[in-house]
Parts: structure tokens; C-alpha cells; sequence
């Protein structure tokens, strides 16, 4: 079985397939983390057999995923990886995880606040002692659903500041891209004064402080994986079929509910699989569903599916045909 797509689910994908292989012998899984909008354009021209995308077919792209799966069928979005944004950030001399509001980050990744020790950034961290030290932004410079997610999160929290609405390729203003949320955090380790944004599992990978961040109410959370689930699980669930959506309700403030957040859709077939296929595509999607594999995901950086929301899933998976 051939997947490509989300860079974010990289490593939760990784650790199920090895663990898969191993229990189901002849099993074969093979996954290029490309990036959201290269796994769905894969999955379009029938080069992959289900493909990861940190947001949902959009409108234009609904009617070539179903045509891939045969006249009359549909594909469908099915939630199985979620996970924090982490801003990760390269400031000498700064021991404390910096707090940076929505109203901060929206500037910062606009390129209306340049240097470290810029007014905004200090009322965020009184009595911090901060640089004048460049600020230089890193994105993503492929299609991303990471992308798609922070954004989406700085549009809603603060429009005034961000006004570009959510889009997998990168909306804001200035700032260097770079391939892979993985290319992110490299560029931002290896550069004083850099800030970017990637799954929280790639900030501990490169061993980068990761920022206190704003929600709607302009409470400071911190990234982890117990925060990011407490904001998930008041997602609203949009179900058609066995298409399955999530919406974040960015209004909600919880003190220890963190706001950047992303799931990863797997995006298949609901019918038309090939028959040779079908047994792999559901057994795999089966056990990420399921409570082992889901069990591991904080350990991984990532968070779990909400037991209502992971019932849910495990019903669309059972019905694929």
C-alpha cells in the first residue's frame, strides 16, 4: 500500500507502520511525507491509495478526488492525527518561554513587528530581558495544511492584524519558505533571531523552545499535548455519510486550551477501492483509529482523537467498500 501527503503526521504514520508490519505479516506501507497538497494531488491521479491532508478536500479539488474513485462514488475526509502548531523561536539569552498573543504573532508573521525587543513582544513579557536582535519569519513554501491551520488561527483570533483568510499556501506577508515542516525547524535552529511554526513534535526534535500563545481572551497557554486536546475536543463535528470534518471554535478560552491546532485527514475512497487493497486501506486505518495506536500518540508529540470524535471515525473506516 503506497500513501503520500502530510508532512505533520510524518511520525505518527512511521510508528504505526512499523508496528503493523510487525503484527500483520506480508503487510507492506509506504508513506512520502510530501505535504498536504502533494498527497492530495497523488491521491487525485490515482498514484497513491489514500493520501494525509491537514485540512479537508476543498471545493475544487472535491470533484477530482471523486472522479479518482469512480463514477458515482465520493471521497471522504477522515480526522485520524491530531496535533499542536508550536511557534518555535531562536532568541539568544531568553530562558523563559516567551508569551506571544494572537495580536503579536499576527505582526510578527506580516513583518509589522522586525526586532525581538519590539514594544508589543515586551508588554507580552514584562520584566523579560529581550534582544534587539532581528526577527526573521520562516513558513512553509509548499501547499500545507500546517500552514492552512496557523493561519486559520491568526485570521480568526485577530483579523485585524492578519486579515488573509486561511489557505495552504502560506498567506502572510514576507518571511522565508521552506520545504517541510521539518525544513522550518531546521531553518529556525540554525538562525539567530528566527521564528516559524511546525507540528510541536518537530520543536522537540531539534530541541527548540516553543512560545506561551494567545487565545481570543489573551490567556497565554502553553503548547502541549494535554492543551492541544482540551481545545480540539470542543470541535464541532460535520458528518455526511461517512465524510467527516472537524471545526474549531476559536472563540473558546479556556486557560488550559491551546488555540493552534491541526488534524490530519486521511482522504480515500468511500466506495471504489481496489478490491486487492480494500482489506490493507481499512485494517491500517482501522488500528490508527483504534485504542492502542491512538494510546500513542502523545508520547509521539501529537494528541488523541476525543473518544466521541474516535467512535465516529471508527464507524466511516468500517463502512469504506
Amino acid at each position: 500500500m503506497t500513501l503520500a501527503g502530510s508532512s505533520a503526521q510524518a511520525n505518527a504514520i512511521s510508528k504505526w507502520t512499523k508496528d503493523y508490519q510487525g503484527a500483520c505479516s506480508g503487510a507492506t506501507v509506504n508513506y512520502n511525507p510530501s505535504g498536504s497538497g502533494a498527497g492530495v494531488t497523488a491521491f487525485e491521479q490515482k498514484q497513491v491509495d489514500f493520501a494525509g491532508s491537514d485540512f479537508p478536500l476543498s471545493a475544487d479539488d472535491q470533484p477530482k478526488a471523486d472522479a479518482r474513485c469512480g463514477s458515482g462514488n465520493k471521497a471522504i475526509n477522515i480526522p485520524l492525527v491530531p496535533g499542536a502548531i508550536a511557534v518555535m523561536y531562536n532568541v539568544s539569552g531568553v530562558s523563559a518561554p516567551l508569551n506571544l498573543s494572537a495580536q503579536t504573532l499576527a505582526k510578527i508573521f506580516n513583518g509589522k513587528i522586525t526586532t525581538w525587543n519590539d514594544a508589543a513582544i515586551k508588554k507580552d513579557n514584562p520584566g523579560v530581558k529581550l534582544p534587539g536582535t532581528k526577527i526573521t519569519t520562516f513558513h512553509r513554501a509548499d501547499k500545507s495544511g500546517t500552514s492552512y491551520n496557523f493561519s486559520n488561527y491568526l485570521n480568526q483570533t485577530d483579523p485585524a492584524d492578519f486579515p488573509a483568510k486561511a489557505n495552504k499556501q502560506w498567506p502572510g506577508s514576507g518571511g522565508q519558505g521552506q520545504n517541510g515542516s521539518s525544513g522550518v525547524a531546521q531553518a529556525v535552529k540554525t538562525t539567530a533571531g528566527g521564528i516559524g511554526y511546525a507540528e510541536i513534535s518537530y520543536a522537540k526534535a531539534n530541541s527548540l523552545p516553543t512560545a506561551k500563545v494567545g487565545n481570543a481572551k489573551g490567556q497565554f497557554v502553553e503548547a502541549t499535548t494535554a492543551n492541544a486536546s482540551a481545545f480540539i475536543a470542543k470541535a464541532k463535528t460535520q458528518q455526511r455519510g461517512a465524510d467527516l470534518q472537524l471545526a474549531f471554535d476559536y472563540g473558546y478560552s479556556d486557560p488550559s486550551a491551546y488555540p493552534a491546532v491541526l488534524v490530519t485527514y486521511e482522504i480515500a475512497c468511500a466506495k471504489g477501492n481496489s478490491s486487492s487493497q480494500l482489506p490493507l486501506i481499512k485494517g491500517f486505518l482501522s488500528y490508527g483509529a483504534g485504542d492502542t495506536a491512538q494510546g500513542e500518540l502523545p508520547d509521539a508529540g501529537y494528541v488523541q482523537l476525543p473518544k466521541n470524535i474516535q467512535a465516529l471515525v471508527q464507524s466511516s473506516v468500517t463502512s469504506l467498500s
